[in-house]
């Protein structure tokens, strides 16, 4: 029996992962105990999720409600499904810069804690399982802000004959930057992924992620940038562009096609890597040419207002280089650009209201 133990397993990432390896016959061992709710209240609860894959899926996917940072109880589930475990995709986090500064202790026992037990009970129970780990481009910390931007009329960018211009890879120094709390606790995780792939020779990655979005996003003000604008383009409520004129510039992946670079990593795995994972040049936006699209698709306008005020270690422009991901599997490409990600989410949100 196969099984795919997923964490978070009904937030956007995680969910994405049940239905795609649950789709190829695995058995899904879904964790998640909905502390997106604690974070960012009741309209940002995972419930609605979790209900419709255990209606979709029956007992292919069995749900346990359990804390990461539960040492006791996540050693548990691993010590009954053993060497069953062919892989385990680590999505649970603690995912805003903001909520971090309110409550550091939580961030870092969820995204660094939870990390490491996770990690010692697979190494313990399942020490052949494929490791993947969802990280983030905040482990740059705000390196990215002090790269030569050109301010264009819609967004800022980079000069054609710059480096970077493909978009930051993974060479880029993760020292001496301003990170905000939760990119240090990320970090902490990071790094501890690839040290037990290093030390231990496990098959672990780091999927340092751009914008990860989709359908099953419950977005947030604080969290999920591109469904909580759809969301208040649709409904009418109001937004908050915090900082860099709107033109700060994110490359955005759909939840689907990041899941399938876990299944080609998942085929032919390594040890202890790093990449960074994003829209890059085949899927980004700035704030405001993100609004145009979404007013379009809506057929409405967006009631926004502006804060001279940016959010603490936000990139101004950042774009994914996956042409390391795709030397390593050049089987993988992208199934959505930017475009048809936010038609799925105007379907989603519209169908909600």
């Amino acid at each position: 029996m196969q099984i795919a133990l997923i964490t978070g397993s009904a937030g956007l990432i995680g969910s994405e992962a049940v239905r795609f390896f649950a789709g190829l016959g695995f058995r899904v061992i879904g964790i998640d105990n909905d502390l997106r709710s604690y974070f960012f209240g009741p309209t940002a609860s995972t419930a609605w999720n979790r209900d419709l894959l255990s209606e979709q899926f029956g007992e292919q996917y069995v749900h346990h409600s359990v804390d990461i940072r539960n040492q006791q109880a996540i050693e548990q589930i691993f010590r009954n499904y053993g060497s069953d475990i062919h892989l385990v995709i680590h999505t649970a986090a603690q995912p805003s810069h903001d909520w971090a500064a309110k409550e550091p202790h939580v961030d870092f026992t969820v995204n660094a804690n939870g990390t490491l037990i996770l990690l010692e009970a697979a190494r313990q129970f399942a020490p052949e399982a494929v490791f993947i780990f969802t990280s983030t481009n905040k482990v740059y910390g705000d390196t990215p802000n002090f790269l030569p931007l050109l301010e264009q009329q819609t967004r800022w960018e980079i000069d054609v004959e710059h480096p970077y211009y493909r978009g930051i890879d993974e060479t880029m120094s993760i020292d001496q930057s301003k990170h905000s709390l939760f990119g240090a606790s990320k970090v902490a995780a990071d790094i501890l992924v690839q040290e037990y792939g290093r030390y231990f020779a496990m098959k672990t990655a780091s999927f340092r992620g751009g914008c990860l979005t989709g359908p099953s996003h419950s977005g947030a003000q604080l969290h999920g940038f591109l469904a909580y604008l759809m969301k208040c383009t649709v409904t009418g409520a109001p937004y908050t562009i915090f900082g860099y004129k709107g033109k700060q510039v994110r490359d955005n992946i759909h939840s689907y096609d990041l899941v399938n670079a876990f299944w080609h990593f998942y085929k032919a795995p390594r040890v202890g890597e790093v990449y960074n994972i994003g829209g890059s040049r085949h899927s980004n936006c700035s704030m405001l040419e993100a609004i145009a699209i979404s007013e379009e698709l809506a057929g409405r306008k967006l009631e926004y207002h502006y804060s001279e005020e940016n959010r603490s270690g936000d990139h101004i422009w950042y774009i994914s280089d996956v042409s390391k991901f795709q030397a390593h599997y050049p089987e993988w490409q992208y199934k959505y650009d930017l475009r048809g990600i936010l038609e799925e989410l105007y379907t989603a949100q519209a169908a909600r209201v």
